[in-house]
């Protein structure tokens, strides 16, 4: 047990979350053969096997179970005492791991970036684009340092920090352009195109509609808002997107998007990040300038689109 190394614990943990040794090898940026090795070194160990080797994915075992998950506490406080040396440091720098959620990625990232690499220089940032549910996972499990997700999470071991609110826009074909924008109980009516299972904007948007349940016929279903979008310029159906999108989406193909009048409906999106996380401050500072970025497109959006887009 004294030869145990972080090492040893991080190519565990890469194992165990892509259940492949290949994936897990290309991860750590070693051969494969190489992880294999070490999770055998880890085995003899313990005098246990750790994982179920079969085609094409892995399993751990019992004992792989409940060693990952002491591992990972181990790896995340080391994490955390690496943070603490770096806040003491005075600006940060090295690298930072952001996620970002798919309906806010393509709108806002490249501005975040900009911003915050001219306020901090030495930072280098790793972006992960994912789900807010994995998001939140990778971000329990000390594989990132903050999120931008859609509020709230209500998580206790999370702190949320608020950025900006942003209203929904509905998106039709260009020939409903001039009709009047439907009420709740009319869009409950209509093909409704959402995002697949696991996007919250996908519950937001059944959300605004007052729909609980939606039947196979009355649902379509896109990867992207991008596509969905493109799905309603194909006449398949209606759409919401959210604000900031909506500039980006009007270029992208020949529809219709209109707000809804006050008081219309809207999110809230916002920064979570661990509250044991020793780089706190920072991450409020980071916040700070993330709101910026993200208000000045919403507002940019409102001033270029008072009413509708045709």
């Amino acid at each position: 047990m004294s030869n145990l190394t972080l090492k040893q614990l991080r190519y565990f943990d890469a194992l165990a979350r892509y259940q492949h040794f290949g994936r897990a090898a290309e991860a750590c940026s070693i051969s494969q053969p190489a992880l294999s090795l070490q999770v055998k070194e880890l085995e003899a160990m313990f005098g246990t096997p750790l994982v179920e080797r079969s085609a094409p994915r892995i399993r751990l075992t019992t004992v792989g179970e409940d060693f990952i998950s002491k591992g990972r506490q181990i790896l995340l406080a080391v994490e955390e005492l690496e943070d603490l040396v770096r806040a003491s440091k005075g600006p940060l720098s090295g690298r930072l791991r952001l996620g970002i959620i798919p309906t806010v990625a393509p709108y806002l990232l490249p501005e975040i970036l900009l911003a915050l690499s001219e306020r901090y220089p030495g930072l280098e940032f790793e972006v992960r684009e994912s789900k807010t549910k994995s998001l939140i996972e990778d971000l329990s499990g000390g594989l990132l340092d903050f999120a931008v997700v859609a509020l709230p999470i209500s998580e206790p071991k999370l702190r949320e920090f608020a950025l900006f609110e942003e209203e929904f826009a509905l998106v039709r074909s260009k020939e409903d352009a001039k009709k009047p924008i439907p009420s709740p109980k009319l869009l409950k009516t209509m093909r409704l195109l959402l995002l697949e299972e696991g996007h919250c904007f996908r519950d937001q948007a059944l959300s605004v509609c007052q729909i609980s349940k939606v039947r196979p016929r009355q649902l379509m279903e896109g990867s992207s808002l991008s596509t969905l979008v493109q799905m309603v310029g194909a006449g398949m159906g209606v759409t919401l997107i959210p604000e900031i999108a909506i500039n980006l989406e009007a270029r992208s193909s020949d529809v219709s998007i209109v707000l809804f009048p006050k008081p219309a409906p809207q999110r809230t999106i916002g920064m979570v990040w661990r509250t044991t996380n020793p780089l706190s401050v920072q991450l409020t500072q980071i916040g700070e300038i993330i709101r910026s970025v993200g208000q000045k497109k919403r507002d940019s959006t409102r001033a270029s689109n008072t009413s509708e887009l045709t």
